[in-house]
């Protein structure tokens, strides 16, 4: 089988969506297209299910015309993309030096024990992903962690306690 046929079989953005890829690749110069990498990566997990696949990654190897790998080393780099599937709502713990020093392995623990999943574990019922990250920038404000495009800072149990109910609460 060619390379083009196995291309045809994969996931595919719509056209709305392809226009938008020919506009973030357009951003970078000539020869440069590799640098769309992230914000197609970002658009790639939002439309294929909230994780990025083998199969999603190749698909976004052939829209830059640059090797699989490059595709695969950006994506398990950084923490926002996700490896395999996740809950509906991913709570990324920050792991490093101050927040650490402010009690994030007793965070992490907490929630560990109140949702009975380990780290890098969905609840059962789907809501809930634990993802311990490295630095998310809010040292000042630790322990913290990203919930979506929003940070939840100075936590403590009671704090998770609200935010888990308060998400529970949402569907």
């Amino acid at each position: 089988m060619h390379n083009q046929d196995i291309i045809k079989r994969m996931k595919q953005f719509s056209a709305e969506q392809l226009n938008q890829v020919q506009a973030i690749i357009a951003r970078y110069p000539e020869g440069k297209q590799k640098s769309a990498l992230i914000p197609l990566l970002h658009l790639a997990q939002e439309t294929f299910g909230g994780w990025l696949d083998t199969e999603t990654m190749d698909y976004i190897a052939s829209l830059l015309t640059i090797k699989p790998i490059e595709v695969y080393e950006v994506a398990s780099f950084y923490s926002m993309f996700h490896m395999k599937p996740v809950g509906k709502h991913v709570l990324e713990v920050c792991q490093t030096g101050p927040c650490m020093l402010n009690g994030s392995d007793e965070i992490i623990d907490y929630i560990k024990q109140k949702l009975g999943i380990e780290a890098g574990q969905t609840t059962a019922d789907g809501l809930f992903t634990l993802k311990p990250v490295e630095c998310l920038g809010a040292c000042g404000y630790a322990p913290m962690m990203q919930l979506g495009k929003h940070y939840k800072e100075f936590l403590t149990k009671d704090k998770i306690d609200q935010i888990i109910e308060d998400l529970r609460n949402s569907i």
